[in-house]
């Protein structure tokens, strides 16, 4: 059973952040090996966090400022200024919306690391789990044969060969061998409590990341839905919009202290392990299958050699007794042979024991849980931090566009509404409907003068066609300049008479 990895080395990231300081919550320096059930170092992990939630706190601060100051603080601009360009918001936004995309899909990567780093420790702890448990079978089940089978078996023999001192000399040999079996498979470490506690780490471990995992992929979803609609915002020049990017990409803050944390353990895991397990596995068992070196030697040998040996013993009894006393006890042929299958039986096992104590197997699942939990699953939470602070700079640099945006869409406004709706030039007026009702403009095409007989009423289908139009209207009584007329026009303001020159005034002579 070889193994792809013969020895475990530390990334240079675990290093790098285990060397961050560690204080308490009274600011006293902490030693930074991985111990989580003490309380200087828990409060040492406590610290990181609290200072992660006050950056989280003063951002969210800030943003909210940022946003009272957009809603009520916008400057006036003078109408006379010309309204600024907006390229550079545009360019601030494109750019923008690219740092965002290029994060999430770092964040997207980041999140897919650390789910296959913790895949692979849950599968690495269920397949040491069922080793173990293998272990812990096979044992039992061998000193449950050696002990109640033959047993049985013995004391039924020593009924049949009792007038027979010679056999009787050989059943008591091989009750020795039963109990030299019995005494080294006993004499085995307990393994089944580093049983039960690897699969309900593994389930609790699988638990917590399967909703892990879903809420930073529902969470970056999110944060590329909130990238769309601000770009949205941007080019419709839409308050609603614009106000929908809130900072929810803080959201996916990364705890710096369950990062340190796992490094703290990526530093120095047999250690952590050792002391673990120091309870119910001695210190020479421990660094066995921790290190899994040549030079160590296997603290199993001794037991799994002696019963191999009392087992080869009893066969070669059995195969005596068989030879021999069938010819003088036919009924022990019974009995006999059940010791031989059970015999056979528990050899087999012995040899299926002697695979699974190497510590080959069990190392190589401890390496690959390292791997998962050090290489791929802090790897993949550095690249959410990096995710978390390309997605902040893109935060402040919005925050800064829509600024500016409010102000130049502030600025449109307030031109547009500075100009007449009723002036002929303004090209909003060209695209209102003409309505007679609202329009004050008076013209000489609408003039019906008071007296009849010297001047005919004059319409304006006679003028022009019967096709209203406000650029052939002449602006009367206005301090508009007036319009260039067409010699047609010209021709009918000169047959006017004095009466309505005299009315309209100057502004109407050409």
């Amino acid at each position: 059973m070889a193994t792809s990895r013969l020895d475990y080395v530390a990334p240079w990231w675990a290093y790098w952040l285990h060397n961050f300081p560690h204080f308490n919550l009274l600011f006293q320096s902490v030693d930074n090996t991985f111990k989580p059930e003490e309380g200087n170092y828990q409060q040492s992990l406590i610290f990181l966090a609290c200072v992660g939630a006050v950056g989280l706190s003063l951002s969210l601060l800030v943003t909210a400022v940022l946003l009272v100051c957009l809603c009520c603080c916008r400057r006036d601009i003078d109408e006379d200024v010309k309204r600024p360009d907006t390229c550079c918001v545009t360019g601030v936004a494109v750019i923008t919306g690219l740092i965002i995309c290029s994060a999430v899909g770092v964040g997207f990567y980041g999140n897919s690391e650390t789910n296959d780093g913790v895949h692979q420790l849950t599968y690495s702890l269920y397949n040491a789990n069922h080793t173990l448990g293998d272990i812990n079978s096979l044992v039992e089940v061998s000193v449950a044969n050696v002990e109640t089978g033959l047993k049985r078996h013995l004391e039924r023999l020593d009924e049949i060969f009792a007038t027979r001192s010679d056999y009787l000399q050989s059943l008591r040999f091989l009750g020795l061998m039963v109990n030299n079996v019995i005494r080294e498979l006993t004499a085995l470490p307990d393994i089944s409590k580093s049983n039960v506690d690897l699969a309900a780490i593994a389930e609790q471990i699988g638990f917590f990341e399967y909703y892990r995992w879903l809420a930073y992929l529902l969470l970056l979803i999110l944060d590329l839905v909130i990238c769309l609609a601000m770009g949205l915002g941007m080019a419709k020049h839409s308050h609603c919009l614009l106000i929908t990017y809130v900072p929810f990409i803080y959201i996916l803050y990364v705890q710096i202290s369950s990062i340190v944390g796992t490094s703290d353990f990526c530093v120095s895991p047999n250690k952590f392990i050792v002391n673990q397990t120091k309870d119910f596995l001695s210190a020479d068992v421990a660094h066995y299958y921790l290190f899994c070196s040549p030079n160590l030697p296997n603290p199993f040998q001794q037991s799994v050699t002696i019963c191999q040996r009392s087992l080869t013993t009893m066969q070669i009894q059995i195969q005596g007794l068989l030879q021999f006393s069938l010819l003088v006890f036919p009924t022990a042929e019974r009995d006999l042979l059940g010791i031989q299958r059970l015999l056979n039986s528990t050899e087999f096992s012995i040899h299926q024991l002697t695979a699974l104590l190497d510590c080959r197997g069990l190392h190589k699942d401890y390496l690959d849980a390292l791997m998962g939990v050090c290489y791929d699953g802090v790897e993949g939470l550095l690249y959410l931090s990096l995710f978390s602070l390309l997605a902040a700079c893109s935060l402040s640099a919005t925050l800064c566009a829509i600024f500016r945006l409010w102000t130049l869409i502030g600025s449109r406004d307030k031109e547009y509404d500075d100009i007449d709706e009723e002036d002929p030039f303004n090209p909003q007026a060209r695209q209102i409907s003409y309505n007679p009702r609202r329009s004050n403009t008076h013209s000489f095409c609408s003039y019906t003068s008071s007296n009849p007989a010297s001047s005919p009423p004059e319409n304006q289908s006679m003028l022009f066609g019967g096709a209203p139009r406000y650029e052939n209207v002449p602006l009367i009584g206005r301090g508009s300049p007036p319009p260039s007329y067409s010699p047609s026009m010209r021709t009918t303001y000169l047959s006017m008479t004095e009466a309505q020159i005299r009315h309209f005034g100057t502004d109407f002579q050409v």
